[in-house]
């Protein structure tokens, strides 16, 4: 009789900082690179995570998270590979425009998206329940590879908020309450069959940081 697989430890990583999350600015899927805050972030994080025994760093194929996910590979000597389904979500005619633009070009979609509605998608881009099935299917996959080790998973703000909710059962309507933080640190446990939350939003180690610091634009 077989039991369960051991438990795979995953660090949840969003990428460092960008102009545009500075801007509130909406990135999706267009491929905009670290900032400078955003490099030191990307540092600081590697550090932070040198001695937890991560045996494999996978990252959105994307530059701001590759970036970071390069810093972190590199610094602790383990493999990187990269993953389309790690990708934020699709934004469509949002991407580029800022909070303020989205409300006033496109106010009826500005609201159904605000209010979180798991069927829309802004024109031509995915819907919150595709975008939530699509990563945490990707995170699940990639954790499974790796029973009783530790992975490094780097992504992006609507990943890590899907998979936050994914583990703590939190619906995808329900208004968010936890942070997001640029190259915080986000602990899970996925033991065969879901993700467990074990701690979220570390940023210790991003104390004493330059003057510029993370807003929370996807």
């Amino acid at each position: 009789m077989t039991g369960r697989p051991e438990p795979t430890r995953v660090f949840a990583l969003r990428h460092g900082e960008t102009a545009w999350n500075r801007a509130l600015r909406i990135q999706g899927q267009l491929d905009v690179p670290l900032n400078d805050t955003g490099r030191w972030q990307a540092g600081r994080l590697a550090e932070a995570l040198a001695d937890e025994g991560i045996d494999a760093v996978y990252s959105s194929d994307l530059e701001r998270a590759l970036a970071t996910a390069r810093a972190l590979a590199g610094r602790l000597g383990v493999p990187l590979a990269t993953e389309r389904g790690l990708r934020e979500r699709a934004f469509g005619r949002f991407e580029g425009a800022t909070f303020a633009e989205i409300d006033r070009r496109w106010p009826d979609e500005a609201a159904r998206w605000r209010r979180r509605e798991p069927g829309f998608g802004p024109g031509g881009g995915e819907t919150l329940e595709r975008f939530h099935a699509r990563c945490v299917a990707a995170a699940s996959t990639l954790a499974a590879r790796h029973p009783g080790q530790a992975i490094a998973l780097v992504a992006h703000g609507g990943v890590l908020d899907c998979l936050y909710r994914a583990a703590a059962g939190v619906a995808l309507q329900a208004p968010r309450s936890w942070q997001l933080g640029n190259a915080a640190i986000n602990r899970l446990l996925w033991h065969g069959e879901g993700f467990v939350l074990v701690g979220w939003n570390d940023s210790a180690h991003l104390e004493n940081a330059p003057p510029a610091q993370a807003a929370e634009a996807d």
